[in-house]
């Protein structure tokens, strides 16, 4: 993952299209154009990564293979169609299952706000909107770059997220907002499985091979003191969707010195742990394209 900038591909265009054709037609007219999109990566833009994913990880062969990769990407377009027609439309006819909603009760009305940390998988800002149900005030932590050019995007069409978003910066300050969100008894949510090169990480399994993890997101949830609970929204049918939230755990405050890094990785297992279980559920709804495990690293950096 050391090529990684922390920039996702794709611009404002695709959402500027979608807009306007979510607005003007109903969601079918939009997914036919979708599975245009979606067979156009499939066919020139495959990504290695998702492939080394289906291949090494998943064990697929033809024809399975080639399907999954198809799917994957007319997913992701699918809810990239579904998080816009949630904020421009009234009534999108989405339905939900909400399994752990309570913890996430329960966290705000013990008054101490907390950290919920989801994946590059199914439809995270979905989630962050449909936090709405709770009370408490929830943060996003999203790449400056990213949250400016669709901030823009959605003003002009006088689209509000129901989410604040903390912007990551190069100077570290988002770190600063983080605390004194945390410190307002709020939710912050952010990803825990992808990380910039020069972050602080750990190696362990996941989906039977080697894999690095940032240890920011736990670190910060235990120097600060606040519950964490992994969050999660996946797509389960057309218009329907299964949200999952795990029950908060306070994590201890890794002290010592010598035992930090170890303490860290049990941290970390945990939140794999929790990844692993969803992943077994919805394998095609895993959107991090980028050198994941370590042996892909490897294998690229001798191509």
């Amino acid at each position: 993952m050391a090529n990684w900038s922390g920039k996702s591909r794709g611009g404002t265009f695709g959402y500027s299209f979608f807009i306007l054709l979510i607005r003007k037609t109903n969601l079918s007219v939009s997914y036919f154009f979708l599975r245009i999109v979606a067979l156009y990566y499939f066919l020139f833009v495959r990504s290695r990564n998702i492939e080394f994913y289906f291949r090494r990880i998943h064990k697929l062969e033809g024809l399975k293979f080639f399907m999954a990769i198809y799917q994957n990407y007319r997913l992701l377009g699918e809810i990239l169609i579904d998080k816009i027609a949630f904020m421009v439309k009234k009534n999108p006819g989405f339905t939900f299952n909400y399994e752990g909603e309570e913890y996430l009760h329960q966290m705000a009305a013990a008054g101490k706000g907390g950290m919920l940390i989801g994946a590059h998988m199914g439809n995270w800002e979905l989630a962050g909107n449909l936090l709405d149900r709770i009370d408490c005030k929830v943060n996003v932590l999203m790449l400056d770059v990213e949250h400016q050019n669709i901030r823009n995007l959605l003003g002009r069409y006088g689209i509000e997220r129901k989410f604040e978003v903390i912007p990551i910066q190069d100077d570290f300050s988002h770190l600063i907002k983080i605390k004194e969100a945390l410190a307002r008894n709020e939710f912050v949510v952010m990803h825990g499985d992808r990380y910039v090169e020069g972050n602080d990480v750990v190696s362990v399994d996941f989906l039977g091979a080697r894999a690095k993890f940032p240890v920011g997101p736990l670190y910060m949830a235990s120097k600060f003191g606040v519950p964490v609970s992994f969050v999660f929204t996946l797509k389960e049918g057309t218009r329907r969707y299964h949200f999952y939230a795990t029950p908060p755990e306070l994590f201890p405050y890794p002290s010592k010195l010598k035992q930090r890094q170890e303490q860290l990785k049990a941290m970390v297992e945990k939140y794999v742990a929790s990844l692993e279980n969803i992943l077994s559920k919805y394998p095609h709804q895993w959107f991090n394209y980028f050198p994941f495990w370590e042996e892909e690293v490897k294998a690229l950096a001798k191509s």
